[in-house]
């Protein structure tokens, strides 16, 4: 039986789920089929409401179908794997049905520390707690917790975390899970055959479409062994956080606690005296830590050569001590063998990273960047040495965009007008070239908005910039002219905790509707809280200007305090802006700016979630229009009708309000 080619196939998924027809989706499932027939990699920029998911899930399934290949999507949020899992590929697999032939097979892979770990479960290994959570109340909790773990293990049949009725902290499912390093294998473990996260890897080795995250796809790529199932296509979705997952997997960290545990879990593997060395050697490193300030380290500190050096070898004295395991041994005794393998080789990488860093003298011809800071943590304090890589441009070239067709996509991937800028990010050469076999090419597939008529970008050029005092009265009194005139019905993006909490604070007293803030319950709650109460208003940071979809009447205002521009203490930005100047480049406009770009589209995105939706995007930030980096961010934000003028925009709200009351 042929299969039909892309547009059939989208005309027939589209009536089947009583959608109708939107010519940008049809536009960039053409071109996703295409770049999967040529071998062309493709990003695509499609706006809220072009139906994107289904634009490239249905020429992957085509393509899975008919060359009876794997197709992986890789998401960055859990909330769009459940999307995509639980109601997107079930209703298309059923409506695809009928004119594929067959009905197309799904699975979600996840990593192993995802799953249940039967045999962690049964042999009674489990991790030793930090010595800040060593308490009666948090113990208590955890047994608790554990407990109610253990009773799930007979009704679950996937033993994946995000399945679990009622979530658990993360040191308690530590007790019951494994990372990959930590894992005895099949081969060697007694529950191989039940493992759930074997069973998952199976499943999805069957499935034609593979559903999986990007720290998984950095795991895949720096992995000797093969986690994902042999595959020519990757999907990659919520492309503009790639970067920052990626990042995110390849940084370690060493502190004097993570040493500790590391010894404890060694227990009786290792002698009494290698054991209190290793001690020795990371209470030294705490010293140390405590001693040097915040901040990049461009040199290792006086003495902090010696120190680490110490610890590196202390460390493998430990890890050779372990020696492989005796045949016939337990599958407990195993178990905590490889525990405390695991962590003592992972903590030894770690440090010998550290040192390869300042082996090399010249700074702009060094790959990782090292920093400490301070982790606060239930009123302990935590002193940890950080390592991130400079970029991950040359790991996504060697081992993604090599041995694979990828499909990049998001509501935001232009920069400037350009997706030069993300694109160099991932490791693609400029302009869609074909360097080293990396040829892409762009593609806005646009949005079924009519930006200029349902909403309005106000720039307020008229205030004082933003500065360190807090905001400044001025700002103060135009955010409650804006909210007055909206009558509530506002989500308020700041670019600090401090100035949210503030903000609400200050502005409580000041008018007549709800303002809730980030902090006073789960984000969850409070964005349903937000949603459910037209007059409300949530004032949030970071996770609100990506993860808030509040289409209709409860969302007429977005308010911005600033331009969300990276702290300028940022160690590893701060490295990589450096970076860029020294070879010659604009390290701000590469780095800073288009970090606080992304960002500031994402915000703006938070406005318009239906074509029904109509309001006003407000930054409270002259520089938007007055620095010469204004146009630029101005070019990566939707097509709003745009002014200055406040009584314009305040009369705006005002009629909108009564429509929408």
């Amino acid at each position: 039986m042929s299969v039909p080619e892309v547009p059939e196939l989208l005309d027939h998924a589209v009536s089947e789920l009583g959608g109708t027809r939107r010519d940008g989706q049809v536009t960039m499932a053409s071109a996703v089929a295409a770049a999967i027939d040529d071998g062309e990699h493709l990003a695509v920029q499609a706006g809220t409401g072009t139906g994107k998911s289904l634009a490239y899930l249905v020429p992957s399934i085509r393509h899975a179908v008919k060359s009876n290949e794997t197709v992986v999507v890789s998401t960055a949020t859990i909330a769009l794997q459940r999307q995509l899992t639980e109601r997107d590929l079930p209703r298309l697999a059923s409506a695809l049905t009928k004119p594929l032939g067959r009905e197309p097979h799904f699975a979600i892979l996840k990593g192993r520390a995802n799953y249940l770990c039967l045999n962690k479960l049964h042999s009674g290994v489990a991790d030793e707690p930090d010595s800040e959570l060593f308490d009666a109340f948090e113990l208590s909790r955890t047994g608790r917790e554990v407990t109610r773990l253990r009773e799930w293990t007979s009704d679950t049949e996937t033993g994946d975390r995000d399945d679990l009725p009622q979530g658990v902290s993360d040191r308690s499912w530590r007790q019951v899970s494994v990372t990959s390093r930590e894992c005895l294998g099949a081969n060697a473990c007694p529950y191989g055959e039940e493992c759930f996260a074997e069973i998952a890897r199976r499943k999805a080795g069957a499935s034609d479409v593979i559903v999986t995250n990007h720290a998984m796809l950095a795991i895949d790529a720096m992995s000797p062994a093969t986690i994902l199932p042999e595959h020519r296509v990757v999907v990659i979705d919520e492309a503009h956080e790639l970067v920052d997952r990626i990042t995110s997997v390849t940084t370690e960290e060493i502190s004097a606690a993570g040493v500790t545990i590391v010894a404890r879990r060694l227990g009786k593997l290792v002698s009494d005296e290698t054991a209190d060395s290793l001690v020795g050697a990371g209470e030294q490193l705490g010293i140390l830590l405590e001693a040097t300030q915040n901040g990049e380290w461009t040199r290792l500190p006086n003495g902090a050569g010696e120190i680490l050096a110490s610890l590196r070898d202390r460390l493998w004295n430990a890890r050779s001590e372990i020696g492989p395991a005796k045949p016939g041994t337990d599958p407990e005794a195993a178990a905590a063998r490889q525990m405390a393998m695991s962590a003592t080789e992972s903590l030894h990488d770690s440090v010998v990273r550290t040192l390869t860093v300042f082996g090399e003298s010249d700074i702009t011809k060094r790959f990782d960047v090292v920093w400490k800071s301070v982790d606060d943590f239930r009123n302990n304090t935590r002193h940890t040495l950080r390592i991130a890589p400079l970029s991950v441009a040359g790991l996504l070239r060697t081992s993604l965009f090599t041995d694979s067709t990828v499909i990049l996509t998001s509501a935001t991937l232009t920069l400037g007008g350009s997706f030069d800028a993300l694109a160099r990010t991932w490791g693609l050469p400029a302009h869609g070239g074909d360097a080293e076999g990396a040829g892409w090419r762009g593609l806005d597939a646009g949005s079924p908005f009519d930006y200029p008529k349902s909403a309005i970008l106000y720039v307020a050029d008229r205030l004082p910039p933003p500065g360190r005092d807090g905001i400044a009265p001025a700002t103060l009194d135009q955010m409650v002219e804006l909210m007055t005139a909206a009558g509530g019905r506002t989500l308020g993006l700041f670019s600090s905790m401090r100035a949210a909490k503030e903000a609400a604070e200050k502005l409580r007293d000041r008018v007549d509707f709800p303002i809730l803030c980030q902090g006073d319950d789960t984000t969850s709650t409070l964005i349903r809280t937000f949603s459910d109460d037209e007059q409300t208003c949530l004032f949030g940071t970071l996770s609100l200007w990506q993860g808030v979809d509040v289409p209709g009447r409860s969302l007429q205002l977005v308010m911005i305090d600033r331009i969300p521009f990276p702290r300028p203490d940022d160690p590893l930005l701060s490295a990589r802006q450096r970076d860029v100047d020294a070879r010659g480049g604009n390290g701000f406009l590469t780095v800073s700016a288009n970090h606080a770009g992304l960002l500031l589209a994402q915000g703006a995105g938070r406005l318009l979630r239906s074509t029904s939706d109509r309001g006003v995007v407000a930054v409270l930030d002259p520089r938007l229009a007055t620095a010469r980096y204004g146009n630029y961010l101005m070019a990566g934000l939707p097509p709003f009708w745009k002014t200055r003028d406040l009584t314009a925009v305040t009369a705006a709200l005002a009629r909108l309000a009564p429509s929408r009351s």
